[in-house]
């Protein structure tokens, strides 16, 4: 039944490659070549995340695997630039991560229309024109458009709610929501009614409000998958109070609660450590002693610090008091967030410089890598022999050459630039 809501997709982005330059020149009465006008080409789009409040699952993505931004286009004569690629904007869901293949977060999107680029478009590359210096009246180089990012992805997306209700299936749950916000959620009486998190919005006075989230009843074992599975323990990571639902008809209320617990603590996110409320749910027609009794059961189990609740979520019993303690206990939360933000040393680290390169010897031929150096050679047309004498130029100016001299490079030998191409020493 997990399957059954898609929260998180693997897809793949590209960005759109940036259009070729254009070579030409233009011709003029009685000369044939009166001087190179071949445009520039257009860049190519970028791949943007939108975070949007409309949004609130990834299925648009779920079938549609490859994702790709436009492409620039060509560059022409009389320096005409060619357009330049769309960027191919994708709206998430707030609360969405994007992770590249290597599991590093690359955008975590918070809040509703924050934006971020996850896959960069190539750069166009120079017409003929652009070329055009003192000493060089009719230059025949025109560069190859870069290509854009490819990436490998994973979206994957935790709803960010104030309040997280879990509990094992039945523990009513679904029922607390309904009654509290505007949301409503299947009910019934039988396991796994929620096959996803519901989402409602509770007003608790004129500028107040929560926004809770009914989380998939949890079993023994979720942690690793069984049941409705793990997929929705990352929905609660970022919640700022748990209330945890106890159904006090259960025989062991003490065991219902460890069961919870446990799959909590075993995630791989520690969620135990979220400050809890215990609501022992369904008081109705139950006499005090055996109120006690259970109450009694559990404070042998839960923090001190938790405190018990009653309730009876199908009547409103008690509803008023939960609200208040956990929105008292959220603003807590909001207050300790912000002040250890603001207490937060910021980290700063220094960019790799695009400038920096190496140089080194593989069997007969020689390798050179960097970021500005492969950049260019990625633009470099290697069939054109001043697209070539060019790139040779760049490499005396850097000083690669002499490295390669100093290593023994000898005429005529192969260059390798990254795995863009190679020119002769």
């Amino acid at each position: 039944p997990s399957s059954m809501f898609v929260d998180k997709v693997s897809v793949i982005v590209r960005a759109g490659d940036g259009g070729d330059g254009h070579m030409s020149f233009r011709r003029e009465k009685f000369i044939d070549h009166g001087g190179p006008d071949g445009g520039d080409g257009g860049d190519g789009g970028d791949v943007v995340v939108l975070a949007s409040r409309n949004q609130n699952t990834l299925a648009t993505y779920r079938y549609q695997k490859l994702l790709n931004a436009e492409s620039g286009k060509a560059g022409s004569k009389q320096r005409m630039h060619g357009k330049s690629g769309d960027d191919l904007v994708l709206k998430v869901p707030v609360g969405t991560v994007i992770m590249n293949e290597k599991d590093e977060v690359i955008a975590d999107l918070h809040q509703d229309g924050e934006r971020a680029i996850i896959a960069k478009g190539g750069k166009g590359g120079f017409g003929n024109a652009h070329f055009v210096s003192s000493v060089r009246q009719a230059p025949r180089i025109a560069e190859k458009g870069e290509k854009g990012e490819s990436m490998d992805s994973v979206f994957e997306l935790k709803m960010i709610a104030d309040v997280g209700i879990v509990g094992l299936p039945n523990a009513g749950k679904s029922t607390l929501l309904s009654k509290i916000s505007n949301a409503r959620p299947e009910i019934a009486d039988y396991p796994f009614t929620t096959l996803r998190p519901n989402l409602g919005m509770v007003d608790l006075g004129e500028d107040e409000s929560l926004l809770f989230a009914d989380i998939p009843g949890l079993i023994e074992g979720a942690s690793e998958g069984k049941g409705l599975g793990d997929e929705f323990l990352r929905h609660i990571e970022r919640t700022r109070v748990l209330i945890h639902m106890i159904d006090i008809y259960d025989e062991d209320v003490a065991k219902s609660y460890q069961t919870v617990q446990n799959e909590l603590r075993q995630y791989k996110v520690d969620l135990t450590a979220r400050p809890q409320i215990v609501a022992l749910n369904k008081i109705d027609g139950v006499d005090a002693k055996t109120l006690i009794k259970k109450q009694t059961a559990l404070q042998k189990v839960i923090p001190a610090e938790s405190p018990i609740m009653t309730l009876s979520a199908a009547s409103g019993v008690g509803l008023d008091e939960l609200l208040y303690e956990a929105k008292t206990i959220a603003q807590a939360q909001v207050a300790a967030e912000a002040e250890a933000k603001q207490n937060e040393v910021p980290v700063i680290r220094m960019p790799e410089s695009a400038d920096t390169w190496e140089v080194e010897k593989v069997e007969n031929h020689f390798v050179v890598r960097g970021k500005k150096i492969e950049r260019f050679a990625a633009r470099t047309d290697f069939s054109s022999s001043a697209g070539t004498q060019r790139l040779r130029d760049i490499m005396k100016k850097m000083g690669i050459l002499h490295e390669l001299r100093r290593k023994g490079a000898e005429a005529g030998q192969k260059i390798h630039i990254g795995n863009h191409g190679t020119v002769e020493f």
